[in-house]
């Protein structure tokens, strides 16, 4: 009997369902449908949440910006 693994557990990729996807700056804009300056003010104003820094790198997880959509959409029907 091998002990050595099946290649597709070894290989075997995460899912991406648990996954919160890092978004760019431009992506998050185009998630919100707004420039990405503005996207930049909102992040100023503190309408959209810091990003996560990675060196130099910029990064929101998309749950974060959902549920910026989720307030406004409440704020909305209050």
């Amino acid at each position: 009997m091998s002990s050595v693994a099946p290649q597709s557990i070894l290989h075997k990729r995460p899912s991406t369902e648990a996954v919160d996807r890092l978004l760019k700056d431009r992506e998050g804009a185009a998630l919100l449908n707004v420039s990405v300056p503005t996207f930049w003010r909102r992040v100023a104003d503190g309408t959209i949440p810091r990003p996560i820094k990675f060196g130099a790198l910029s990064r929101w997880p998309q749950s974060e910006l959902l549920a910026v959509i989720e307030r406004a959409k409440a704020a909305r029907n209050s």
